[in-house]
């Protein structure tokens, strides 16, 4: 589901994929706040105006809130015109609204993007991805990172992502709320809440997490077809994720370990595994997975 008028090809598997990951992310946190009403039920006001409460923080500033915690921060032309000139370029490619512009200080190369529409997107780079790349390869990163925001897969990665961190919050104002006064009833009310509360709470928690790890892996290699096939310069691209990922190991681990709570939005991630369990909850694909789809994508550009 490409935005309008954007000449990044449309991607119907990741479509489906982000429509069935947002009902089942609902259906999520309707159960789990329908499990904290029927185990708490004197407490109900009050877990409906949080539950409340926090969707709408969730949908309205989960994107700033992301991208405060990366350390965007927002840069004018002139303070970083080759960035901005990169992002006209792709914007003009692709026929988009401008995003805003921002970096991270952080030798950590990187980028990312956040934003729950065109209009309030942002893309951002670290001066360590700006030191390390050259134009055409930042060109590639910029253009990955921007289809994100075309897909629209941005803004469900953004507000999917925020799920576990909500169930760990209502269960613990839950659990502050509902055992506050005393009483005989609340005593037998108090004993089962302890039990299922955190129960469904972990549960939610690892079916989200597992829901967004499977539409993270995919919306990468789509993000990297789109911006190959608008460019035209998938080995740009290649050679920007070799690069990010061969200067990762020389990246110190306490930096590294600063930006991984973060991998689903990054353009690679700040680890990655090789061993087949972990691959299984990795945010991102293999660089093998990514270069060989570059690969193919290369020879298609190439043929009569």
């Amino acid at each position: 589901m490409a935005g309008k008028g954007s000449r990044y090809v449309p991607d119907r598997g990741l479509t489906a994929r982000m429509v069935t990951t947002m009902f089942l992310i609902g259906l999520l946190y309707v159960v789990f706040v329908g499990v904290l009403l029927a185990t708490l039920r004197d407490s109900w006001p009050v877990i409906v105006a949080i539950a409340g409460g926090l969707f709408v923080v969730q949908f309205w500033f989960s994107d700033r809130i992301a991208a405060f915690s990366m350390g965007a921060r927002e840069v004018t032309p002139e303070q970083q015109p080759e960035l901005h000139g990169a992002v006209d370029r792709i914007c003009a490619l692709a026929d988009m609204p401008k995003p805003r512009v921002a970096i991270a200080e952080s030798d950590v190369p990187n980028a990312f993007a956040t934003g729950r529409n065109q209009k309030s997107a942002m893309v951002c780079a670290t001066t360590g991805l700006l030191r390390r790349l050259e134009p055409e390869e930042l060109e590639g990163v910029l253009a990955h990172e921007l289809s994100h925001v075309a897909h629209r897969d941005v803004a469900v990665m953004t507000i999917a992502s925020f799920l576990g961190v909500l169930a760990g919050t209502m269960t613990r104002i839950a659990l502050w709320g509902g055992f506050g006064r005393p009483g005989n009833s609340r005593d037998s009310n108090t004993a089962i809440a302890m039990l299922v509360i955190p129960l469904v709470s972990a549960v939610v928690y690892v079916i989200s997490f597992l829901l967004t790890r499977l539409l993270s892996r995919y919306r990468e290699l789509s993000a990297d077809r789109a911006a190959a096939l608008l460019t035209g310069r998938p080995s740009a691209l290649a050679s920007a994720l070799t690069k990010v990922t061969g200067q990762m190991a020389r990246i110190p681990t306490r930096d590294l370990r600063k930006a991984e709570p973060f991998n689903a939005f990054w353009f690679a991630p700040a680890f990655s595994s090789k061993e087949s369990l972990s691959r299984l909850f990795s945010s991102h694909p293999t660089l093998e997975q990514r270069l060989d789809q570059l690969g193919r994508i290369s020879a298609q550009l190439g043929r009569p």
